[in-house]
């Protein structure tokens, strides 16, 4: 019987050597549906921790009605604002709908109530916004992140 353990350890090896490529292969499928390259490093702004992974961010225009038109022409494209909504029922309950929101156009003034602006955030961020808007007044506050 020499020979037998040979032929174990052979088959052995090429076992292992189909369970590396196989992890290997769902590591790259892995990468591929994150969207991740190595083009990015794979990590999120500077001030992420190493090895920190983020989803990519998409933003969208969404433009806005400021019932103060004055604060509207404070604002400049790239400006950071917070937007709070009041609600026109009684009681006046404010809440902040987005935080951070960059300033991405200030259309000239216009007619009627309020000002627009045009601000740029994510999708749900977006619909917040469009509700808020819908139910009540809107103002913004220029914000500290930048």
């Amino acid at each position: 019987m020499r020979g037998g353990g040979a032929d174990r350890l052979r088959r052995m090896l090429r076992r292992q050597r189909r369970a590396a490529a196989a992890g290997l292969a769902l590591a790259g499928a892995a990468l591929a549906t994150t969207g991740l390259s190595s083009a990015d490093g794979g990590g999120g702004p500077p001030d992420d921790p190493p090895g920190a992974v983020r989803s990519p961010v998409r933003l969208v225009s969404a433009p806005v009605r400021i019932a103060d038109p004055e604060t509207v022409r404070l604002l400049r494209p790239g400006d950071r604002v917070d937007v709070i909504a009041v609600s026109d029922a009684g009681g006046g309950d404010a809440r902040v709908v987005a935080r951070g929101a960059r300033v991405a156009k200030v259309p000239p003034a216009s007619t009627g109530a309020g000002a627009l602006v045009v601000l740029s955030v994510e999708r749900p961020t977006a619909t917040a916004l469009l509700g808020a808007g819908a139910s009540g007044r809107l103002a913004v506050a220029v914000s500290d992140a930048h």
